[in-house]
Parts: C-alpha cells; sequence; structure tokens
C-alpha cells in the first residue's frame, strides 16, 4: 500500500510516516519502480502500536526501546510497564501542579471579586493580585491593604 493509504489505515498523517521512517521506528519501506513508497500490512500494525503508544503519552525514545526489543525477540513487557510507570508518575505530577493551578485561580477569583473594577494603573484590582503572584507565589489580600478594616 502506498504512504496514503497507509495514512488513511492508519489515521497517522504521511509527514509523520516518513518522519519516523527517518528516525527508525518503521523500517525502510521497498520502493516501487516510480519511487512510490510501498508498506506491507505488518508496517501498518507497527504504525498503530506506535500510535497507540504515543496516544498514552509515551515518549518516542520509550517507543523505540520496546520496538527495538521485540525486533530482536526479546519479550518487550517489562519495559512497557517501566515506560507505564514513568508516564504514571508524570501525569501525577502534572494533576498535582494543575490542583495548585485551579486553587491559585480560585483564590484570584475569590480575593478579586472585592476589589474595584476600573482601575487604570493595575495598583488596586486584580491586576495587582496577578503581580502580587508573580512575586511571591500568593494572591491574598493583606488585612488592611485595601480597605480600613
Amino acid at each position: 500500500m502506498l504512504i496514503h493509504d497507509l495514512a488513511k489505515q492508519t489515521g497517522v498523517p504521511a509527514k509523520t510516516i516518513r518522519y519516523y521512517e527517518s528516525i527508525g521506528l518503521l523500517p525502510p519501506p521497498k520502493r516501487a519502480a516510480n519511487n512510490y513508497r510501498e508498506y506491507a500490512p505488518a508496517e501498518a500494525e507497527r504504525l498503530r502500536f506506535i500510535a497507540s503508544a504515543r496516544g498514552l503519552g509515551f515518549s518516542l525514545d520509550d517507543v523505540a526501546e520496546i520496538l527495538s526489543a521485540r525486533d530482536g525477540g526479546i519479550a518487550p513487557c517489562q519495559r512497557v510497564l517501566d515506560a507505564v510507570d514513568r508516564r504514571l508518575t508524570d501525569v501525577d505530577r502534572r494533576i498535582a501542579d494543575l490542583l495548585a493551578l485551579r486553587d491559585s485561580l480560585r483564590q484570584l477569583q475569590s480575593e478579586g471579586a472585592i476589589l474595584p473594577r476600573d482601575d487604570v494603573q493595575g495598583e488596586h484590582c486584580v491586576c495587582y493580585l496577578l503581580k502580587a503572584y508573580r512575586d511571591t507565589g500568593h494572591v491574598t489580600i493583606q488585612r488592611g491593604e485595601f480597605f480600613d478594616d
């Protein structure tokens, strides 16, 4: 099958297929008399595996290591599990970062709701809180900072 057909069958763009060939994830295809790439069904299955692994966030290095083991006759199962462990650690870290970001945004929303909305200079409005967050990592208004408490 031609690269266009492989792309259509797998949902992987032709440009990406060529890139995977260039870095060795896909073997160089046979060439027709007109120099068009010709792919066997096995390449479609390999490409689906690559796309699936990438969809789960595996790095290209992880995919290359797994495929290299399989190509060398070594069961890649432990390599897959190792990649899954690394991916889970990364996902957990990103979730923690996103939760912290959500907390900061909620605090900014809450604190900013009581501030004036017409301060062009940004010194006594929600913009001040953005500056404070940039400088300190906190968006809390100190007592008496804007209002007499």
